[in-house]
């Protein structure tokens, strides 16, 4: 089976990550890279990598099929549509535009074209996120009606690119596209409502992080939040169900499950003192009435990204990352971003994508 031939654009450390995955892919090779910088050039060339002189060399070069976009995210759309316009598929690397009417046109010229475009939402993929949502799809504590997804650190935005609005940066779109995504995928409803709240702590001219709070139609909340000023992590994902609860603490999966054992309602808990006061309310439930296992790592059936990509071009099968998908995340994003600045709480229910 012919592989298809991958040239990247942006050999920064996306570009050379995506350069690891190809090397990994039977589907794919990496055919040539091209960055603006030439020290990356060199850095492409030191890899074992064939460097183009040009954007337009890279474009135009027949025996390459698909171009990588591992650029800033301001020149996104342009560089997307420049390739579909000159005959490749495209995948393109996260947030996919600035804004969801950039994404139309790319999906407009992909359509035109007869071309495919995908985005690489890679973190649906990620062993932690599959482990929730099989909880979440094998209601193993029950049905689940509240989620927090968390990512914290003590760095500050990365200092490059990423610390400026013309070019997209700030955490939203850094970090926020991955979680509401990994969200979206997740959960059989249409989102309702979204409120956040930004944090510029850094002083900076983009978000150095969020809180944004999310209501399902099914009912199912889900608190998102993105900190670069955090020195103590709270867990990754925090998920409470109508049997019980789960925990993930760290990339590491370290984490548990604590559901009930039916006796709950026989061995009744004891007060405990709080302070100054009693309570039971708070109290632990006793250990008759609980059942603690250890939250298992699961297996995915989701063909990785590359090998999905490369059927999607041979017909084969369909994208696990769909463009209307991708579309209704921007919009999202949009209505977090004018939720922040208005202090509303954004009707999204227009936005909904159906499966």
């Amino acid at each position: 089976m012919k592989k298809l031939k991958v040239t990247i654009i942006g050999y920064g450390g996306m570009g050379s990550f995506h350069a690891k995955l190809i090397q990994e892919n039977p589907e794919v090779e990496l055919h040539g890279i091209f960055d603006i910088l030439e020290s990356r050039q060199q850095a492409g060339e030191a890899d074992g990598y064939s460097a183009y002189a040009s954007l337009e060399e890279a474009l135009n070069d027949a025996s390459a099929d698909t171009i990588l976009i591992a650029t800033p995210n301001d020149v996104h759309k342009e560089i997307a549509i420049q390739a579909l316009e000159a005959g490749k598929h495209v995948i393109c690397e996260k947030p996919v535009t600035l804004n969801s009417e950039e994404l139309l046109e790319i999906m407009h010229t992909a359509k035109e074209m007869g071309r495919v475009f995908m985005v690489h939402q890679n973190r649906r993929w990620d062993s932690d996120f599959q482990m929730v949502k099989d909880l979440y799809e094998k209601r193993k504590i029950g049905e689940i009606f509240h989620i927090e997804s968390r990512v914290q650190g003590a760095n500050g935005i990365p200092g490059d690119w990423r610390h400026l609005k013309a070019h997209g940066g700030g955490m939203l779109l850094d970090w926020g596209v991955h979680l509401l995504d990994q969200l979206l995928y997740m959960i059989d409803s249409p989102l309702a409502k979204v409120a956040a709240d930004l944090s510029y702590i850094l002083g900076d001219e983009v978000d150095d992080g969020f809180i944004s709070y999310l209501t399902f139609e099914n009912g199912v909340t889900a608190l998102v939040e993105v900190g670069t000023t955090n020195y103590v992590k709270l867990p990754r994902w925090y998920v409470k169900g109508t049997k019980g609860s789960a925990i993930i603490e760290d990339w590491n999966l370290n984490g548990k499950i604590v559901k009930q054992s039916g006796l709950e309602f026989v061995v009744a808990p004891k007060p405990i003192k709080a302070g100054q006061g009693l309570t039971k309310t708070m109290a632990p439930p006793s250990e008759e009435a609980i059942i603690k296992e250890k939250f298992e790592k699961v297996t995915t059936q989701m063909d990785p990204f590359y090998t999905n990509f490369a059927k999607v071009v041979r017909g084969e099968s369909e994208p696990v990352v769909k463009n209307e998908e991708v579309y209704q995340l921007m919009k999202i994003i949009e209505s977090i971003f004018k939720a922040a600045e208005t202090g509303q709480i954004m009707d999204v229910r227009e936005y909904s994508y159906s499966r």
